[in-house]
Order: structure tokens, then C-alpha cells, then sequence
């Protein structure tokens, strides 16, 4: 809770003894952190996002820049997906190639004094 505190998530009153204090509200907040947080948003687009929630869940109001936001967050997922896709159809591609060469070694070597043999 204290890390929600500091990225300006969460706040907390403090009693007469030090102690950090939370309202009936700071339980429902901290749900809607960690629903938006699964839902892969850093915790700079929830504390923009968060005057816009409503519930548990949390439901956003769509507001203009709230959907700007979220669209603009959803681009970045979808462009590291494809490139996440790129890399594992290139690493499936080698892994492919190296299976079909299965018994070949390279260097190739001359067994007999274990040199590479010159291409």
C-alpha cells in the first residue's frame, strides 16, 4: 500500500501514533488498482485513469481522454504482441533448421586430428 502512496494512487492519514491510517475507501481503490494493474496498465495510466472509475470492477467513465489513453495503451500492446510474434516465429525457424541437421556437427571435423575441416 505504501507503493500505491507513493505513485500518487492512494492516500493515507496518519494517527496520533505514526501509523497510516485508510478509510472505508482506500479498500476499494486498492481493488480497482489491482484489476486495472491486470489489465497491464503501469501505475502513471491508472493514477490518470482512477477519478474515472466506478466500482470494484472498476467501470471508467469514457471520457475523451480516458479512451485516448487506453487506446493509446492498447497500441502498445498490440505492437509488442507482433513483435513478440516475429521473435518466435524466427527462434521457431532456427529451432526447425537445427532439428533437421541433427546429426551433423560444425565445424565439421576431420576425426583424426579433431581440426576443422577447410571449407
Amino acid at each position: 500500500m505504501r507503493y500505491y502512496e507513493t505513485q500518487g494512487l492512494l492516500e493515507a492519514d496518519r494517527g496520533a501514533n505514526g501509523y497510516r491510517e485508510y478509510d472505508e475507501s482506500a479498500v476499494l481503490r486498492v481493488k480497482q488498482i489491482r484489476h486495472l494493474l491486470g489489465a497491464g496498465l503501469s501505475s502513471e495510466d491508472i493514477a490518470y485513469l482512477l477519478p474515472c472509475a466506478v466500482g470494484e470492477a472498476p467501470e471508467l467513465l469514457g471520457c475523451p481522454e480516458l479512451l485516448a489513453a487506453m487506446r493509446s495503451r492498447l497500441q502498445r500492446l498490440d505492437d509488442q504482441m507482433a513483435r513478440l510474434a516475429q521473435s518466435r516465429d524466427a527462434l521457431t525457424h532456427y529451432i526447425d533448421a537445427a532439428d533437421r541437421m541433427a546429426g551433423e556437427s560444425y565445424p565439421p571435423f576431420d576425426d583424426a586430428d579433431q581440426e576443422p575441416v577447410p571449407a
